[in-house]
């Protein structure tokens, strides 16, 4: 039983039919680290080519109510569905036909919060939707905090539609699940801050965030590129003589969560909680063995003693 100020959460996945809505929802039901048992109703906008099991989903605690049209869309049904069920946990997946709008306006029972919005995109249909239907495509988009492209083959031109959604919500988080399996942020050269064509990438204070996270995605990109960068020299104890860790600290969501962002360096700087340095070193892109995955790694060339940044911390904007 849910306490009586608990939030029921709201998660709204969105897309056009037959998108990958549903699957995406079983997914959501699937995964025991998402679902904890909690009592969730499903609230399903439109019926697609896959369809709910909702007496195998009973086991779980879930419940699927259709909604057969847009005028159904009322806040009366909503407290009904509320009054009910009792959600812990409600899941809408939306109609593209159905206006944003009319939700995003719509007064909700007490403790209802939309707290995600997901966007599902066929990228085979993508550009056919985008140039006929501009409008009902893009509508959920400007509001969502996910969008997911899925059915990507190699060769479509994602870094052009990831631009595209960036200029219309530069906030969302925007990945492409491709056929064959792996999963890519379609961030090319020409989306990060800085200039990947460069003799020396400069690397400034506020870029080292993302300089870290997309260094972590895609190593490779860096192999044999040099940079120049700010930070300090981290203790580890794993580290065999002639390396150093090297990087900036990142608060991670509170005063008492600090991260260490540093990659491995070698070179002859000595860790120092105190002093910073801008270091010009050679990447290259190597195989960890201990966590099976290639990483960057440098070859200091040069580190000269520098300024303590304004903001200790990194920032990831």
């Amino acid at each position: 039983m849910r306490a009586p100020d608990q939030i029921i959460p709201i998660y709204l996945v969105a897309g056009f039919l037959d998108s990958g809505k549903t699957t995406l929802v079983h997914n959501m039901l699937d995964d025991d680290s998402f679902s904890r048992g909690q009592k969730t109703l499903v609230i399903v906008c439109e019926e697609g080519m896959e369809e709910y099991d909702e007496q195998k989903l009973a086991a779980k605690r879930v419940t699927v109510h259709m909604v057969d049209s847009e005028e159904d869309m009322k806040p009366q049904l909503f407290v009904e569905l509320n009054r009910q069920y009792r959600p812990e946990r409600v899941i809408i997946e939306y109609n593209n036909v159905f206006k944003f709008a009319k939700l995003n306006t719509m007064q909700l029972p007490p403790r209802w919060e939309l707290v995600q919005v997901i966007t599902m995109v066929d990228a085979t249909t993508y550009d056919n939707y985008m140039n006929n239907m501009r409008q009902l495509m893009t509508d959920p988009m400007q509001n969502s905090d996910l969008i997911l492209f899925n059915r990507v083959e190699n060769g479509m031109p994602i870094s052009s539609w990831r631009r595209q959604l960036r200029a219309m919500n530069n906030t969302t988080t925007i990945l492409f699940e491709f056929t064959d399996g792996h999963t890519d942020d379609g961030v090319s050269d020409e989306d990060l801050p800085y200039d990947m064509k460069a003799d020396i990438i400069n690397i400034t204070d506020e870029q080292y965030g993302l300089f870290y996270l997309d260094a972590m995605d895609h190593p490779n990109r860096y192999d044999e590129k040099t940079i120049r960068i700010k930070g300090q020299v981290f203790p580890d104890k794993g580290v065999p003589a002639g390396f150093f860790r090297f990087g900036r600290l990142a608060m991670t969501c509170c005063a008492n969560d600090i991260a260490n962002l540093s990659l491995l360096c070698r070179g002859d700087l000595k860790p120092s909680s105190t002093k910073w340095y801008t270091l010009t070193a050679k990447a290259q892109c190597v195989y960890n063995k201990a966590q099976d995955h290639d990483m960057v790694a440098l070859m200091q060339i040069d580190a000269v003693p520098a300024v303590k940044p304004k903001d200790q911390y990194v920032t990831f904007t």
